[in-house]
């Protein structure tokens, strides 16, 4: 009796615990949404995200001011290169890539807002706890409102506001850890010989990758 009393003791002790800020799984796939404030953007989009290479791919599909558009995209940020991919018509895009690589983790200087249970409480498997953080984006170029898993650190939701479309609502869902396939975080056997132009746009924001190609 006496060591069920002990181990009841320290389950509560660590549920009590106070969340710390945390790194995400650094080989991640799954899918996204990211929806604008002003109605201006929303698009579903695959992805794949290797924090140990500094690989990201997004394959999505969209509508921007009523104009519909797919898009896909590889993000070599060690090369300071990004290829938009043409699958169909097997043709590639080389740009500059000037985006600084910045790992799925809430900061260590984010403030927790709280906990919660999306879903149920009730019984076991019935919800998912979470904790929401709040701080500053790179460079002080706003504030950003992250919501990750608990256990694992695995994102479910990313708000931040920029001057052009209001607050941006990224949510993330069929998260699994790994990758199926890594052969699709390198170039396309097509893309080898593909030279980059000097006179490029450089790409240097998440949401230019949805809205350069229009």
């Amino acid at each position: 009796m006496m060591l069920l009393v002990v181990l009841t003791c320290l389950l509560a002790g660590c549920l009590a615990q106070k969340p710390h800020p945390c790194s995400s799984p650094p080989l991640l796939s799954g899918s996204l949404t990211v929806s604008t404030q002003n109605e201006k953007l929303w698009t579903y989009a695959r992805y794949l995200y290797d924090a140990l290479g500094q690989r990201v791919r997004i394959m999505e599909l969209g509508s921007y001011e009523n104009k519909s558009f797919s898009y896909d995209a590889l993000l070599l940020f060690r090369e300071s290169a990004m290829y938009e991919i043409n699958k169909r018509d097997r043709t590639c895009k080389k740009k500059p890539l000037k985006a600084v690589f910045h790992p799925m983790a809430i900061p260590k200087d984010a403030s927790l807002l709280g906990q919660a249970v999306l879903g149920s409480s009730s019984g076991p498997g019935e919800g998912l706890l979470v904790n929401t953080w709040t701080g500053d984006l790179p460079d002080k170029a706003g504030k950003f409102m992250t919501t990750v898993t608990e256990f694992g650190c695995v994102p479910v939701s990313t708000v931040y506001h920029t001057d052009q479309f209001g607050w941006v609502v990224t949510s993330f869902f069929n998260n699994v850890q790994g990758i199926s396939d890594p052969g699709q975080l390198n170039p396309p056997d097509f893309c080898l010989d593909e030279e980059m132009r000097a006179d490029e746009e450089e790409q240097t924001d998440f949401l230019s990758l949805f809205l350069n190609k229009l």
